[in-house]
């Protein structure tokens, strides 16, 4: 048998928590991108760095909590994606971290419309 040897504890930050629901979030299609929320009566459109800002994160003990706020594309199924963003979400964080995402609360802050159309 092979011994178990307790080396110390891993801590994943919540930035990280934060990063990793927000690239899950963007990969599922229809999400234009994140929001950090209404801002002069417009949602804010995040990209690249900022991703984490529309994410907050509670972690508590071995379970983590999320709030994601997203804008999606016009024509899209509200329902339909915000399942597909959870299932992705919840996948992405409970694999990469060990932790159990108890809950991914999704806040849909705009709609993104095609202008080109």
């Amino acid at each position: 048998m092979e011994e178990q040897i307790n080396l110390g504890a891993v801590k994943v930050s919540d930035d990280v928590i934060a990063t990793i629901a927000g690239v899950a979030t963007t990969q599922v299609e229809g999400v234009a991108g994140m929001s950090e929320g209404i801002v002069d009566g417009f949602a804010k459109l995040l990209t690249g760095s900022q991703l984490t800002k529309g994410v907050k994160v509670e972690v508590n003990e071995e379970e983590v909590n999320l709030d994601v706020s997203i804008i999606i594309k016009y024509g899209i199924s509200i329902p339909e994606i915000a399942g597909k963003v959870q299932e992705n979400v919840k996948k992405a964080v409970e694999n990469m971290t060990g932790l159990k995402a108890v809950k991914v609360n999704l806040y849909i802050q705009g709609v993104a419309v095609d202008e080109k159309k």
